[in-house]
């Protein structure tokens, strides 16, 4: 393996970590928060690497978006990952409140302002 590839991690395919998958099984913010449960504690050695990871990223609550950085891997596959994992109960997630169209801007801003920090 070359010092690029290590870089780069595994060449797996995004697809491939959702079967296929586009879409999650719940429509998730980008913007909901994620947060390790008890079960998902328990079974984090017993997952896929991707799945390990999020457990272990989100024992701090974290949102969708925070989840795609930290992992890099696209928002798409981070949503499907994460509500696979919620109906699974390894995951809790919170979705934000309804906001009207200045707050729901202001929230995206931020957000958006915080993956740019990472």
């Amino acid at each position: 393996m070359t010092a690029e590839q290590d870089e780069l991690g595994p060449l797996v395919r995004p697809y491939a970590l959702t079967g296929g998958r586009t879409r999650p099984s719940v429509d998730l913010a980008i913007e909901a928060l994620v947060a390790t449960t008890y079960s998902g504690t328990l079974a984090q050695g017993r997952l896929p690497r991707e799945r390990a990871a999020i457990i272990e990223l989100c024992t701090d609550t974290r949102s969708v978006a925070e989840v795609a950085a930290h992992l890099k891997i696209p928002l798409g596959v981070a949503r499907v990952l994460v509500a696979d994992m919620a109906d699974d109960l390894l995951v809790r997630v919170y979705e934000p409140q309804s906001l009207d169209e200045a707050s729901h801007v202001a929230l995206l801003e931020r957000v958006l302002s915080g993956l740019r920090r990472l």
